[in-house]
């Protein structure tokens, strides 16, 4: 029977955490899409209603359906949002409170990563936020009283019976309970909430019956939850830009992290190009390197050729992009669970399948010892270099078909024999990704839950500790597995001199969080092969102003300078690594866009870091939009850079209404253009009906409506 308690009940599992908590409910859930809402939900207004209690969350990534601000927003947002979310989703309570800075009294929410720019405006959210490194996370909770951990889970089997899955969170779970043991603290309650959606992956999110993880499993059809998919983004002339550069870093047979947005889309997809079409990928890129700052780094870093040996991913975040490498044929390199055999098959010692003479080069490098004890035996096994039903006998080692060798690796006949016994075995065990978390598109939540094989065998969900570090005591292992590393990541501003504020503005607001960034960034300088690519924008645009995304100096930093690697701008690669400041802010100008680089020049002037008779090379005038749109044109006329490299979650109503929306929004920003919107408005054009009709404006009533209705059409025949 089995120690798990089953409960049907939303209401009767609160009333357990709050008889097993006392009147201080101090409550850990899972970053994204990990949460339990319904049940998160049900806690906080349990709490909210009983002055006697108190709640404290403590989380991160707290993922809410986006809210349209304004009536044509609505109009537009409304109907896609229902079809994409379901208009059943239910939305965190808290985060609806946080937002508008009215959490009760009794209830406080820390969180570490907010979801992008979400949290700007709220003085709740901003004061209880915490700044942690994502590996530092289980250990900082481990003093702040957590008494019950709750979070989404996969399962097979019913009753008892049920095998169970962490799926998409076991990134700090298994910490923390770990954590908390190892300080003698009081094991925290432990729930697990049952979604069927959830695919049930492997790795160290297969706890198997749970009966070592969970007290409570709460599962019934109250409790249904569409899993949080995010909408595929448009991939502009920048971005792609960006990473088709980007692209040429990477390294055949080495590893990968990349995070998500619409900047790893674009590196993706050229790595794809890159593969599967390579003259014309090296094509655009002739077009698009032409007098571009860091062309050359490739040819030191990374490479243009396809993927021959293939890539590993080991990625704090499991998205779409590796789905779509997978499926290209470039994530294919397997790591396997010993430091030994990694390191043969790094340096082509063995291959993948095993072949003649293999037995002795197994004995040299030590994976076969002089003599197999049942441990080594074992070992052998498992990664597939011995058959399964071998076994010790005596003297011996005897084989299922009943052949039988000495238990002496040392005798060259004891080696002859073993090359025939394992000629033509694939190894076992290989794992192409590894990851902490999962989160991305309905496609891919589909393409999780049907991965059989070798494909599901393959992909690996861990402990955060082990992605986004060197495991401790497997140092060795985790440097072979992470072979020729190339961790990409994305920041919002750079410095000249080689600083990065990635999740903060320069007031000390938090956009996002540190995460993970810290964590690769440190591990590419701990690793000698390895490289952080840091990803931005050149400029940016709020409020119709154009504003530069490369500062003199920023009031925030996320990675300091001492830590410079790469970075990539659409207009070229920086490779910061051991060089002098003057060197950096020279790398760093020539990627930056040209209507700034004159007060750049200035500043690096006038700090001692620039000659004071520094000119502007001619050729860093290109660093334009309007160049970039000119060198990818052929590209794009040829199909190689689609808006939407993997589709859209848009219908083709919407794909047409999308341009026109985004023209009145950034007509609207700017008062010197409003003589447009006048023209849209008097002069529209002809009425696409069925457009109209999508926003609920093809026979409009009321004087707002007809001025919205023209509006749109003009913008429609503008675009």
């Amino acid at each position: 029977m089995s120690k798990i308690l089953q409960c049907a009940e939303i209401d009767d599992c609160v009333e357990r955490i709050i008889k097993s908590c006392g009147d201080h409910v101090v409550l850990a859930v899972p970053l994204g899409l990990g949460k339990p809402n319904h049940l998160i939900n049900a806690l906080y207004r349990r709490v909210a209603a009983d002055a006697s209690l108190c709640l404290t969350i403590h989380t991160a990534l707290s993922l809410a359906v986006p809210k349209p601000s304004s009536d044509l927003e609505r109009r537009f947002a409304g109907p896609f949002l229902d079809r994409h979310f379901g208009d059943d989703y239910p939305d965190l309570d808290y985060i609806k409170a946080m937002r508008a800075d009215s959490l009760p009294d009794n209830i406080r929410v820390h969180e570490f990563y907010f979801q992008s720019g979400s949290m700007l405006d709220s003085r709740q959210a901003q004061r209880a936020y915490v700044s942690l490194n994502y590996t530092a996370v289980a250990r900082d909770l481990v003093g702040a009283g957590i008494n019950v951990i709750a979070q989404l889970v996969a399962r097979r089997g019913q009753g008892d019976d049920s095998l169970y899955s962490l799926a998409c969170n076991p990134d700090v779970t298994l910490d923390l309970i770990d954590r908390l043991k190892d300080a003698g603290q009081k094991r925290p309650l432990v729930i697990g909430v049952v979604n069927e959606e959830l695919p049930f992956l492997g790795g160290d999110a297969d706890v198997g019956d749970g009966e070592s993880v969970f007290d409570i499993v709460l599962a019934g059809p109250s409790l249904r939850q569409r899993l949080f998919a995010l909408p595929r983004e448009v991939v502009d002339d920048a971005e792609y830009a960006i990473g088709l550069h980007a692209s040429t870093l990477v390294k055949d047979g080495g590893t990968l992290q990349i995070g998500i947005g619409a900047l790893s889309d674009a590196l993706v997809h050229a790595l794809i190009l890159r593969h599967q079409v390579n003259p014309a990928y090296r094509e655009t890129l002739a077009s698009l390197h032409e007098e571009v700052a860091g062309s050359a780094a490739s040819d030191a870093v990374g490479g243009q050729n396809p993927f021959a040996q293939g890539l590993h991913g080991s990625s704090e975040m499991v998205m779409d992009g590796f789905m779509h490498l997978r499926q290209a044929g470039i994530l294919t390199r397997n790591v396997y669970a010993s430091s030994v055999l990694q390191d043969a098959l790094n340096d082509g010692v063995l291959g993948e399948t095993l072949k003649g003479g293999d037995a002795q080069r197994l004995r040299t490098a030590q994976l076969i010892p002089k003599t197999l004890d049942s441990q080594a035996l074992s070992q052998l096994i498992a990664l597939g270099i011995f058959p399964e039903g071998v076994r010790l006998s005596e003297d011996s080692v005897v084989f299922a078909d009943g052949r039988e060798i000495a238990n002496d690796f040392d005798q060259p006949s004891t080696i002859e024999a073993l090359d025939d016994a394992i000629a033509g075995r694939s190894l076992r065990g290989g794992c192409y990704l590894q990851g902490g978390f999962c989160l991305g598109s309905t496609t891919f939540y589909e393409w999780l839950s049907n991965l059989k094989g070798e494909d599901y065998e393959g992909l690996s969900m861990n402990r955060i500790s082990e992605v986004n570090r060197l495991q401790r005591g497997e140092e060795a292992l985790g440097i072979a597995q992470r072979r020729d590393a190339r961790f990409f990541n994305t920041c919002m501003i750079a410095t000249a001199l080689g600083a990065a504020a990635s999740d903060a503005i320069e007031d000390g607001r938090v956009v996002s969080g540190v995460g993970g960034q810290y964590n690769f960034v440190a591990m590419s300088h701990a690793l000698d092969d390895a490289r952080s690519i840091l990803m931005l924008r050149s400029t940016r645009k709020a409020h119709g102003k154009v504003t530069s995304n490369i500062r003199w100096n920023y009031g925030h930093t996320t990675i300091p300078r001492h830590l410079r690697d790469i970075y990539v701008t659409e207009y070229g690669i920086a490779d910061l690594r051991g060089k002098s400041d003057e060197d950096c802010t020279v790398a760093m100008i020539a990627i930056s866009d040209a209507r700034f680089h004159r007060e750049l020049v200035d500043s690096a002037i006038e700090a001692r870091k620039l000659p004071t008779d520094f000119r502007i090379p001619a050729s860093w005038s290109m660093n334009s939009a309007t160049s970039l749109r000119s060198r990818l044109h052929a590209a794009k006329s040829q199909g190689l850079l689609p808006d939407y490299p993997f589709g859209s979650d848009f219908n083709a109503i919407e794909l047409k209404l999308l341009p026109a929306l985004g023209w009145l929004k950034s007509t609207l920003a700017q008062p010197t253009r409003w003589s447009r919107l006048v023209s849209a408005l008097c002069f529209p054009g002809a009425t696409d009906q069925e457009a109209l009709q999508r926003l609920s404006l093809a026979h409009p009533q009321s004087i707002k409506d007809r001025l919205l209705a023209r509006l749109v059409a003009g913008a429609l025949n503008r675009c």
